[in-house]
C-alpha cells in the first residue's frame, strides 16, 4: 500500500511542468526513503533525476518498495485538475494497475479525485556516482534563466567558462557573438541573490541551449541554482526543492567543432588513398622498343595528278623549292637548272609513297 500526502500540492505540479518536455514516460520509484525518479530523454543526452523525501511530505506510507510507470504528460495533466493551494494524495495499491491523485481544498469544502492507468516500462535505474566537481557556480536560478534565454536568440550553443575573474557565458551565431560574465557576489542582502563561485582548476565546456532552457523551466521551484562542472563529467544543473529534495539534470557536453573539423582534416589523407587516373602520354604507346609513327592522310581530288610537286622560289628568285607535304622536306635545285618551261614532275619528295591515289605521309611528328 502506498500512501502519500503533501500540503504543498502546488510542488508536484512545478515539478512535472519541469520535466514533461525532457521525458515521456517514466517509472517512480517509491522506498521507505522517499518518492523518486530518474530518466533520460529521448535521444540519450540528457538525464533527469528527482528526489522528494519521506519527511517532507505531511504522510508518507510506503509498506514495500514499488514502481509506478506513468506517463509525464497525464501526470501533468491530472495534476492541474487541483488548485495550487490543494492538498494532494497519491494512493496506490501493490500490484495495482492504477494511481489515484485525490485534491482536497485547503478548508476542506472540496474533494476531487482522479485515477490514471499505470504503464509497464522497461528502464534500468542508472547508478549516479557523486563526483568531485573542478568548478561550482551557485547563482540566482531566474538569472540563469534569462541568460540562457538571451543567449538562445543568438546561437544555439553556450560554453560555459569559469576562471578566477568569475563565470562567462558566451555564443556566437549568423548575426553575431555575445558574452554575458559574472563575477563572485556576496555582499548583497538577499542570499538568494548570491553569487558564489567556487574553482579549483579553470574549465570550459560546450552545451546546447535547447537542453539548457528546457531546464530552466524549474525555475519556479528554487530560487536559486547550482551549476557544477568537470572536463570528463556531464554538467549537473540542480534546483532544491525546499528542503525535502531537489530536481537534479545532467547533461553530456558538446564536442567542439574545432577539434571536429580537425578529425576531419586528419582524416582526409586516409581517405583519400584511390589513385588518380593516369595521363595517357601525348606520343603513342612503344611497340617493339619503337614510338609508333603517326600516319597522316591526304585525300587528292581525282583531276589531281597523283604526286604532282610545286614549286616555290623564295623572295630573291635564287632558288626554286619542290615543296613536299610539310615545307622543308622538298628537293632544292638551284634555279639555273630549271628552265621556265621545264616541268618538274620527274621530282618526287623524298618522303612521300603511293598508295592508291593518297599520299602517305610519314615522320610528321
Amino acid at each position: 500500500m502506498l500512501e502519500l500526502r503533501l500540503v504543498q500540492g502546488s510542488l508536484l505540479k512545478k515539478v512535472m511542468e519541469s520535466i514533461k518536455d525532457l521525458v515521456n514516460d517514466a517509472n517512480f520509484d517509491c522506498s521507505a526513503t522517499g518518492f523518486s525518479l530518474q530518466a533520460m530523454d529521448s535521444s540519450h543526452v540528457a538525464l533527469v533525476s528527482l528526489l522528494l523525501r519521506s519527511e517532507g511530505f505531511e504522510h508518507y506510507r510506503c509498506d514495500r518498495n514499488m514502481s509506478m510507470g506513468m506517463n509525464i504528460g497525464n501526470m501533468s495533466k491530472m495534476l492541474k485538475c487541483g488548485g495550487n493551494d490543494d492538498i494532494v494524495t497519491i494512493k496506490a495499491d501493490d500490484g495495482g494497475d492504477s494511481v489515484t491523485f485525490m485534491f482536497e481544498s485547503p478548508n476542506q469544502d472540496k474533494i476531487a479525485d482522479f485515477e490514471m492507468k499505470l504503464m509497464d516500462i522497461d528502464s534500468e535505474h542508472l547508478g549516479i556516482p557523486e563526483s568531485e566537481y573542478e568548478a561550482i557556480v551557485r547563482m540566482p536560478s531566474a538569472e540563469f534563466a534569462r541568460i540562457c534565454k538571451d543567449l538562445s536568440t543568438i546561437g544555439d550553443t553556450v560554453v560555459i567558462s569559469v576562471t578566477k575573474e568569475g563565470v562567462k557565458f558566451s555564443t556566437k551565431g549568423d548575426i553575431g557573438t555575445a558574452n554575458i560574465v559574472l563575477r563572485q557576489n556576496t555582499s548583497v542582502d538577499k542570499p538568494e541573490e548570491a553569487t558564489i563561485i567556487e574553482m579549483e582548476t579553470p574549465v570550459s565546456l560546450t552545451f546546447a541551449l535547447r537542453y539548457m532552457n528546457s531546464f530552466t523551466k524549474a525555475t519556479p521551484l528554487a530560487s536559486q541554482v547550482t551549476v557544477s562542472l568537470s572536463s570528463e563529467l556531464p554538467v549537473v544543473v540542480e534546483y532544491k526543492i525546499a528542503e525535502m529534495g531537489y530536481l537534479r539534470f545532467y547533461l553530456a557536453p558538446k564536442i567542439e567543432e574545432d577539434e571536429e573539423m580537425n578529425g576531419h582534416r586528419a582524416a582526409e589523407p586516409q581517405a583519400e588513398t584511390t589513385k588518380q587516373p593516369e595521363k595517357r602520354p601525348t606520343t603513342e604507346p612503344k611497340t617493339n622498343g619503337e614510338p609508333k609513327r603517326r600516319v597522316m592522310k591526304i585525300d587528292l581530288d581525282e583531276d589531281e595528278e597523283e604526286l604532282k610537286p610545286k614549286v616555290a622560289t623564295n623572295g630573291n628568285n635564287d632558288y626554286v623549292e619542290v615543296v613536299g607535304s610539310k615545307p622543308g622536306n622538298g628537293i632544292v635545285k638551284p634555279k639555273e637548272e630549271i628552265n621556265g618551261d621545264e616541268e618538274v614532275n620527274d621530282v618526287k619528295p623524298g618522303v612521300e609513297k603511293e598508295t592508291n591515289g593518297e599520299a602517305e605521309v610519314m615522320d610528321v611528328e
